[in-house]
């Protein structure tokens, strides 16, 4: 594990900060995808991203909304790269970030745990709205990619389901 220097600690900061493009109630710190900042010499940082899906379009946003931000913060040389491995999981995803989704009507994805470990079993997707867990899949893609559209059948609200990768 590399330690970060103050510095290094308080741009990733600023750069977590950044509101994910398409979920802006998130962060890309509580949405799990900043994966570092390093200072590569005066006013020069390279800033380490990892999008939550291959071709994940929102990914050019967000390297320019952290190129800003950096900017703003007084770095004149910012670059964004973007590392593919380790993928990103939904279990990157802070639990401020699953209390955030919550809170804005998104049912936030169930933990999957560690790769070759116990399989969680959940079968009911809990609606954000009332709690219930009598919920039904209306179609497997919502706005986004990684969303699916739900409804409840206690308070029949729809709602976006963030689905487990």
């Amino acid at each position: 594990m590399v330690t970060m220097t103050a510095l290094e600690e308080e741009l990733s900061r600023v750069a977590g900060a950044v509101p994910d493009p398409e979920l802006p109630v998130l962060t890309l710190e509580e949405l799990g995808v900043l994966r570092g900042v390093q200072v590569l010499g005066p006013g020069r940082v390279e800033v380490s991203l990892t999008p939550t899906y291959t071709g994940c379009p929102a990914i050019e946003a967000m390297s320019a909304d952290i190129e800003r931000a950096l900017h703003d913060h007084g770095v004149p040389d910012v670059s964004v790269v973007t590392i593919l491995s380790p993928a990103w999981s939904t279990d990157d995803i802070s639990e401020e970030g699953r209390r955030k989704l919550s809170e804005f009507g998104i049912a936030p994805p169930r933990p999957q745990g560690p790769a070759g470990g116990p399989v969680p079993l959940t079968l009911a997707i809990r609606c954000p709205h009332c709690g219930s867990t009598d919920t039904e899949l209306l179609s497997r893609f919502s706005s986004t990619a990684c969303k699916a559209l739900r409804r409840c059948t206690a308070c029949r609200e729809p709602f976006d389901h963030f689905k487990e990768l």
